[in-house]
């Protein structure tokens, strides 16, 4: 099948690296920079589409790298023209578009993936592996961190910066977090967040404590704090019959902590594959397999909405100083 990107920046070209590492035939880049889209064509040995119906009508998937206020109108195109959309996160600025997107996709009966590329990684896929198979019991509490630098936009325009067109940090960022939460904990109940804003600048950590229907709880930090180039993951899970625990200042692997029923504890580490394997590709690899093979997606489209409406209510949570209920 033959691939077509919108979006030239950092992820059109980190989307275009994973499309290497499968079957599918890159064939070209649309872009409002045509600079920039140029580049990357050169990079990749694929074509430079000036406008966008050319792109539709030679493409079979059109995978939508393009800022998150444009992601609604790329992917209802993209839709209308019968083709299958794989979509970064996060989905839409807000659950009415989101769920127009759904739609429109399977009104035209295409296929919608949304990047929500934290449930590929080898870590925290195998974390998740772990809790669902008993290894430590009943899950009663995580804490996940995600904590970057300010984004710096290609262009003098940052539209991180503005919450119109990003969603904030919250929405952008923190988003990955609130969809693994839900992943291993289930339907989250309530939600209550604040948020640390730099007196100067656009710098803010922010923390959200989530209680999920089931009973456990999460405490996910995130922020724009770090010095650029610094970007700090981990998670810790705690269950009624041990941990598990990551971090990515740290190169070990997952480790799991069992307890024993006299209270000492043995410790396995776990090996994992690493990061040889690019998250990116394997996330768009099990796209492509899924379309081509007419499978279910490891994480649906309908996972992504439902991470934007924790996102939402985080920010709400923020911005009002009281709890909110999903």
């Amino acid at each position: 099948m033959r691939v077509g990107i919108i979006g030239s920046g950092v992820m059109g070209e980190v989307h275009a690296a994973g499309w290497r590492q499968t079957e599918a035939e890159l064939i070209g880049v649309h872009s409002a920079n045509l600079e920039q889209a140029r580049r990357v064509a050169e990079e990749f040995g694929i074509g430079v589409y000036d406008r966008l119906e050319a792109l539709l009508e030679q493409a079979d998937i059109v995978d939508v790298c393009v800022p998150t206020f444009l992601h609604k109108e790329m992917v209802l195109r993209s839709a209308a023209a019968g083709k299958h959309v794989v979509c970064e996160k996060p989905l839409a600025l807000n659950l009415q578009d989101g769920q127009e997107m759904i739609e429109a996709c399977q009104r035209a009966g295409v296929r919608l993936f949304v990047a929500m590329v934290v449930r590929f990684f080898p870590q925290y896929r195998l974390a998740q592996e772990l809790v669902s198979k008993g290894q430590i019991g009943k899950l009663g509490v995580m804490r996940l961190k995600r904590v970057a630098y300010v984004p710096r936009a290609e262009l003098s325009d940052n539209w991180y910066l503005d919450e119109s067109r990003s969603g904030g940090m919250l929405v952008d960022l923190m988003i990955h977090d609130f969809d693994y939460a839900r992943w291993l904990g289930g339907p989250v109940e309530r939600i209550f967040a604040r948020v640390n804003r730099a007196t100067d600048g656009p710098g803010q950590y922010a923390q959200a404590l989530l209680r999920f229907k089931e009973g456990s709880m999460a405490l996910i930090e995130g922020g724009w704090a770090y010095p650029p180039g610094v970007f700090r993951t981990a998670l810790d899970l705690s269950g009624t019959e041990g941990l598990i625990e990551w971090s990515s200042d740290e190169q070990a692997p997952v480790r799991s902590f069992t307890l024993s029923r006299d209270g000492s504890a043995a410790a396995v580490g776990l090996p994992t594959a690493g990061l040889a394997t690019d998250p990116y590709a394997l996330e768009l690899q099990h796209a492509y397999q899924a379309i081509v093979s007419n499978e279910p997606f490891s994480v649906t489209a309908e996972d992504s909405l439902e991470a934007l409406r924790i996102a939402l209510a985080a920010r709400e949570s923020m911005l009002t100083g009281q709890p909110v209920s999903l």
